[in-house]
């Protein structure tokens, strides 16, 4: 049976209709024994309420609740405009490869390229710098050296840039978004 774990205290506005929600974390059993997590938005006008999808899979309940305690208004946001626009699912038909394998002279057993989580220019040019602090705030520090990485903003190994603080990263990332605009 679904289950409220936490009712968040952060009032989210719909930018599109202007519409006041109160973010709810919810969680049910699945058939497996596992649990899943979803959000549910209450509208302050006492409209329709509205959910996301699954937005987390977790082996219990306990771990769950404290998935649930994690969550921060920029995640509850940017889940209120998942729920708001959900994709469209393509379906797209693959075309079988024409070799079993790659070729010579390739590199093999390298680690995958970590990508940055975040596009700092184009939230930047899309919601201006104080969206942009607000949602770097949101991140682990070592998504903060990646995206200092990927996008080139700063000539300092990775080591040393994991022992910055991560209002210092921040700082850097934006200086440089505001510097390359």
């Amino acid at each position: 049976m679904a289950e409220t774990l936490i009712e968040f205290p952060h009032v989210l506005v719909d930018d599109g209709s202007g519409t006041r929600y109160r973010a709810h974390a919810c969680a049910a059993p699945m058939p497996d024994g596992k649990w899943q997590g979803w959000l549910e938005f209450m509208p302050l006008d006492g409209g329709p309420a509205i959910r996301s999808s699954r937005e987390t899979t977790q082996p219990n309940l306990a771990d769950t609740r404290y998935w649930a305690t994690g969550l921060t208004a920029v995640y509850l946001d940017g889940a209120l405009k998942r729920a708001l626009d959900p994709p469209i699912a393509v379906e797209r038909r693959l075309v079988p490869p024409v070799f079993d394998g790659p070729g010579r002279g390739s590199k093999t057993g390298a680690p995958p390229v970590q990508s940055a989580v975040l596009d700092p220019f184009s939230v930047y040019e899309k919601v201006g710098e104080t969206m942009l602090r607000r949602q770097l705030g949101a991140l682990a520090p070592w998504h903060l050296v990646k995206i200092v990485e990927a996008y080139n903003l700063s000539d300092e190994p990775g080591a040393l840039l994991a022992r910055a603080r991560p209002a210092a990263l921040i700082d850097r990332i934006v200086s440089g978004v505001r510097a390359q605009r």
